[in-house]
């Protein structure tokens, strides 16, 4: 006999058993509670919201902040990778010098980039801190 067919008898013997004697077959495992099932789902939604939906809500908290700080002189990056220097700040929108005597009017969601000049940028750390 090979020893598929050995594996395979085996088997099958130790399922009919079980299926003959359901009683000790209920008896050798016993039951967990009902609340460690939920325990154990709880965990994993914990972890997978830490791990895949919390870093990206405050980057996206983030990137909101930003642009709402956008003011004349900001260099710029939009989504579509166009860059240019903010000229005015409008509630919803934004105009942006492309080249020279080259404007454009953008919406603020559509900036995915803002850099400022580092002295300005110390200049606002030190006032937050």
């Amino acid at each position: 006999m090979s020893s598929f067919s050995v594996f395979f008898a085996q088997v099958t013997n130790a399922a009919s058993a079980a299926v003959a004697n359901p009683v000790d077959a209920a008896a050798a495992a016993p039951e967990r509670p009902l609340w460690t099932m939920f325990l154990m789902y709880g965990l994993l939604l914990v972890m997978v919201y830490f791990a895949f939906f919390r870093p990206t809500i405050q980057a996206n908290k983030k990137k909101e902040e930003t642009i709402k700080t956008a003011k004349t002189g900001d260099k710029i990056v939009t989504s579509s990778g166009i860059h240019g220097l903010i000229t005015n700040v409008k509630d919803t929108t934004v105009i942006v010098r492309v080249a020279d005597n080259v404007k454009l009017e953008i919406e603020k969601s559509h900036i995915e980039k803002i850099t400022r000049d580092s002295a300005e940028t110390d200049k606002t750390v030190a006032a937050k801190a």
